[in-house]
């Protein structure tokens, strides 16, 4: 395998672990440990997370590609997750979408050539009542429209 866990992230499953009267209970938390130190969810990671745990990597799978918050393949600097929800589409996401297209010269899936941007969609970031939304990392833009995205892009390069 040859993935280890760095002592930063030891200290953090170390911590993680005492919150949990069982290991399999902190398996979503040490994902997040395990993605913020590599960036996404590889077999490898799995793997190393399930030999953590002492947990079958079966289970560590089925968690890990269940939800859409861990990240299954290398993504850019600036992760945009759109979504793509009743109540943004009904305010215009897809004019957002295509938008995104056109300014990062990318499709949905893709990842820009220089490894800044990354452009998903996601089925809901839960902000409806300020739809449409996107999430950039961990921030998120509410109200979008097509002319304030340029402003929003701009600001990370």
């Amino acid at each position: 395998m040859g993935l280890e866990f760095s002592k930063k992230s030891i200290d953090k499953i170390k911590e993680t672990l005492s919150k949990y009267p069982e290991k399999e209970a902190s398996l979503l938390p040490i994902l997040h440990i395990a993605q913020e130190q590599f960036s996404f969810i590889s077999q490898d990671v799995i793997e190393l997370v399930a030999l953590t745990l002492d947990i079958n990597s079966s289970r560590v799978k089925e968690v890990a590609t269940f939800y859409t918050m861990y990240n299954k393949k290398s993504v850019g600097k600036y992760h945009i997750q759109l979504c793509k929800n009743i109540s943004c589409s009904l305010r215009g996401s897809s004019q957002i979408k295509e938008q995104l297209e056109k300014i990062l010269n990318i499709k949905v899936g893709e990842t820009t050539s220089d490894g800044k941007f990354t452009l998903n969609t996601v089925e809901c970031l839960g902000a409806c009542g300020t739809a449409p939304v996107m999430q950039i990392n961990d921030k998120y833009y509410e109200s979008l429209t097509p002319e304030n995205l340029k402003a929003i892009i701009d600001s990370l390069n």
